[in-house]
């Protein structure tokens, strides 16, 4: 709907009214991440084409009605759970702020998701498998940067060499992160001799990670890197890059690293997130500790 309005020369100006429940859906998302704020938006265009309503009008029974329709349609729990998650911390930001009058999705209960990290972590024997079968020195060392540090791949492609510094032959790396926070990363002595051999004359603002055409290499072309590679290593598991990090996680608490130090290296904001590491090891057992 529009509405005319006449300036002082009485030259007639359209103004176009916004829509509120797009402008409260671009205040929620200000500041996230671009693949965050992707995968929200997909997942609100969705149940907004459902409700087809705007978001004050909607109920509780239409919400569940679209978390029915959800499950109905085939998708996975932790797909439907994602769903109604982003649906959830949409409304709970609007009736903080005062746009929406009731927080009605506050009722609405998730779908239990079973935790499958311990099924997603690598052993170290695959580890080593996938970085010694990487095809050029680039990748190699792209891969042990992952999991030494355990580092994101949008972390990863952002590093440029401004970012690096050396000192007593170890490698700090400005790591710009999830929540907009940065935090430095330590790389192994062996590994910092390798990576700065990458650099020969590149400048400070050049990426450290380089694709063909010398721009910094995006997050899907490591995952291609990643899925030959592991191709080519005959680990028969459903390697992504993130595999890196959980391996990087579970590995350093196996060899005694304490938990809030990890928690700084991988950049969580809570020491629960970083906890859920100590329940997805397998190998351990509070009987492995029972004089039996």
């Amino acid at each position: 709907m529009t509405n005319e309005i006449t300036n002082v020369n009485s030259a007639p100006m359209i103004a176009v009214e916004s829509d509120p429940d797009s402008t409260l859906v671009g205040l929620w998302l200000h500041g996230r991440a671009a693949t965050t704020v992707l995968n929200y938006r997909l997942e609100l265009q969705r149940f907004r084409a459902f409700v087809g309503k705007p978001l004050a009008q909607v109920t509780l029974a239409e919400l569940q009605s679209f978390a029915d329709s959800l499950e109905a349609a085939g998708l996975q729990p932790p797909t439907r759970r994602r769903a109604l998650a982003s649906v959830k911390s949409l409304y709970t930001f609007g009736h903080r702020l005062g746009a929406l009058p009731f927080d009605t999705a506050r009722a609405l209960k998730l779908p239990a998701v079973r935790d499958s990290l311990s099924d997603r972590i690598l052993d170290e024997e695959q580890v080593q498998r996938l970085i010694a079968a990487t095809k050029n020195e680039r990748d190699a060392i792209m891969l042990t940067l992952l999991y030494a540090t355990g580092i994101r791949v949008s972390e990863l492609s952002g590093i440029r060499w401004a970012h690096v510094s050396e000192q007593n032959g170890k490698a700090f790396l400005s790591i710009f992160g999830k929540g907009a926070k940065t935090r430095v990363v330590v790389c192994p002595a062996r590994l910092t001799r390798r990576l700065m051999a990458l650099r020969n004359d590149a400048a400070d603002d050049a990426p450290v990670f380089r694709s063909r055409k010398k721009r910094a290499i995006s997050p899907s072309q490591v995952l291609h890197i990643v899925k030959q590679t592991a191709k080519r290593a005959r680990v028969e598991r459903n390697v992504v890059v993130h595999s890196f990090r959980h391996a990087h996680a579970s590995h350093s608490l196996d060899r005694n690293c304490p938990l809030h130090v990890l928690q700084r290296g991988l950049g969580h904001s809570s020491l629960h997130s970083t906890s859920r590491y100590v329940h997805a090891r397998p190998s351990d057992s509070p009987s492995n500790y029972l004089p039996i």
